[in-house]
């Protein structure tokens, strides 16, 4: 199994020339830790002259001098690493943006079915959870863990200088500490970061996909308990932030006082080196600048034992972004396959298909036909393969086996843009952003006109909607507590597919919750729709079907009948119940 690569040589592949400034920020942060220790030295001069003229202070004719010297080297150390910090940010902000600019672009070319079955929610914190760890890991734990290297060098240079006794007393807790910290920050922490993230993800998608189902909440009067996913993933997440801090309670607590407790044996390290007699000014002395120096210590280690922390996060935080960048968009053609069709007659040939993770195929040797600008419906129970073949067709997936072709070529030897510029959708699931109704319509076409976006709100019957506001096209959908109704928002979604103008239109339960107002004015859109293009009907309401000119009827992923309304009325099997359930359905009132 081959060996990852470390973190640093992994984010240096986003940095390119900015690589430079991180390594000038080590640099210069190592510089300043050993600058800053300086300042100790100059102190304990002071306080050494102090010990040995007293009582006649007016002897301690250096103190001016000291003091000067401990300042300078100090507003020193504060401006070399202040320079460290912004060749550091300067970098880490560059990298992260790259790694971010990076995954949406693999993002984008991800096909519509894979980032259904990853999830928005997820997907999102991977791009800006995991790029905002390495930025907080560049910018701030880089320098820092440079100068925690060079400062402990330094500091046991200066234990031992004046006194070795009182070194060794310093470091005997400093080495105890460091075995917890060892035990703390081990595999085992590496895994447990491993799971905190898993499970901030999941509590993350599962938050968006509940959101996203308020709506059918309202419309079928759920519960917010029926999200039992939602519900789960908090409690996961939350039992596992009590038993990782229950476990790390007593270690951190130790380590804590440890790294806290040097004073304390330095000052049994005196009553055992004096030998109970009394100090001399040169004991005295020595003494006192431990005293002054030590506090650096827990400084130190703190630093180092965050560093290591987060560079499990960052290694963690990379293996992330690399599973999304594994991602492997659908094949293409080679340039000397591509091509592009002239007419937009579909032909779905033998074709199968199984969802990653599912035992049954969702669709079985399915073939089916439409002929330029005819309109075929796709009808059935629910989980019949309806929604499946719309998105095959769309091409949110491969088929496993079989073959779709638009104009006679296969949809896989159409690139990409030409496909969309061919094939729009129009699903119940209907989503706008917060902007304003004009720039949520020609999100499909940035380079049309006003004219021509209020001309596809025409044709989508949507002039009632812009007559409700003062800004008319202009209003903002989201703000200031405006929003729209399903119905509302699925015309909208429709004249987004009027203004791209494909000659095919796929419309997956266009209407499925529009009031009957609502849907008057969608069908009206349709009509004008449907006009010349080729078009495919996913529809529970047989209704708004019926006019098509072949009905396909789909149980459990296979086509059961196929024929126009009233052949399937006459001779079908499975198409004559659903209708009659159908109207007595339509039929039932309070």
């Amino acid at each position: 199994m081959k060996k990852k690569e470390g973190p640093y040589k992994r984010l240096f592949t986003y940095a390119g020339g900015f690589r430079y400034l991180t390594y000038a920020s080590v640099v210069l942060s190592a510089c300043s830790a050993v600058l800053a220790l300086i300042p100790y030295i100059y102190i304990w001069n002071i306080v050494k002259e102090v010990l040995y003229v007293m009582p006649d202070y007016s002897a301690a004719v250096n103190i001016g001098s000291n003091g000067i010297a401990a300042v300078l080297f100090s507003l020193i150390s504060i401006i070399v690493y202040i320079a460290a910090l912004m060749c550091s940010h300067i970098a880490a902000f560059r990298i992260a943006r790259n790694i971010r600019s990076t995954a949406v672009h693999h993002v984008v070319s991800l096909p519509d079915g894979c980032l259904d079955r990853m999830g928005s929610g997820k997907m999102r914190r991977i791009i800006d959870q995991s790029s905002s760890a390495t930025e907080t890991f560049l910018a701030h734990r880089t320098p820092d863990k440079a100068g925690a290297v060079v400062t402990p060098v330094a500091i046991l240079v200066l234990l031992f200088m004046f006194d070795w006794r009182f070194g060794i007393a310093s470091l005997v807790p400093v080495l105890a500490a460091f075995a917890v910290m060892s035990a703390m920050t081990g595999k085992r922490m590496k895994e447990s970061m491993k799971q905190y993230t898993d499970a901030l993800e999941d509590m993350s998608n599962e938050t968006v996909e509940y959101v996203r189902g308020v709506a059918v909440i309202k419309t079928f009067g759920q519960t917010a308990f029926s999200f039992s996913r939602l519900k789960n993933s908090v409690e996961r997440y939350s039992s596992w932030v009590v038993r990782y801090t229950n476990a790390l309670r007593r270690p951190m607590l130790a380590f804590t006082l440890l790294v806290y407790s040097v004073f304390a044996f330095l000052i049994a390290g005196a009553f055992i080196f004096s030998g109970g007699m009394p100090a001399t000014s040169g004991f005295l002395a020595g003494f006192l600048f431990y005293v002054i120096f030590t506090p650096v210590i827990p400084v130190t280690l703190m630093k180092i034992m965050f560093a290591s922390e987060d560079t499990m996060k960052v290694k963690d935080a990379m293996d992330r972004i690399d599973s999304l960048l594994s991602l492997k968009p659908l094949p293409t053609a080679s340039a000397d396959h591509i091509r592009t069709p002239e007419s937009f007659d579909i032909r779905v040939s033998c074709v199968g298909f199984t969802y990653e993770g599912n035992s049954g195929p969702a669709l079985s040797n399915v073939s089916i036909s439409a002929s330029t600008g005819k309109t075929i419906a796709l009808v059935g129970p629910s989980g019949g393969g309806k929604t499946t073949l719309a998105s095959l067709i769309a091409r949110a997936w491969d088929p496993d086996y079989g073959t779709i072709t638009i104009g006679g070529i296969d949809i896989r030897c159409i690139r990409k843009d030409v496909l969309m510029r061919t094939v729009s959708c129009v699903f119940q699931d209907t989503s706008l952003f917060k902007t304003s109704i004009l720039e949520n319509v020609r999100l499909g076409r940035p380079d049309a006109t006003r004219s021509q976006v209020l001309a596809a709100l025409h044709a989508a019957q949507c002039d009632d909607i812009l007559r409700k506001f003062p800004l008319g096209v202009d209003t903002v959908f989201g703000s200031k507590g405006t929003y729209f109704s399903g119905g509302e928002c699925q015309r909208i979604a429709l004249a987004r597919v009027v203004l791209n103008d494909t000659p095919i239109v796929i419309l997956d339960e266009a209407t499925a919750f529009a009031d009957p107002e609502n849907e008057y004015l969608m069908q009206r859109a349709f009509s004008e729709l449907s006009a010349g293009r080729t078009v495919i009907k996913i529809a529970h309401r047989l209704s708004t079907v019926r006019n098509a000119d072949r009905i396909y009827v789909l149980e459990d992923g296979s086509i059961r009948e196929s024929g126009t309304h009233e052949q399937l009325l006459q001779n079908g099997t499975l198409y004559p119940k659903m209708w009659a359930e159908y109207c007595k359905a339509a039929e039932w009132h309070v």
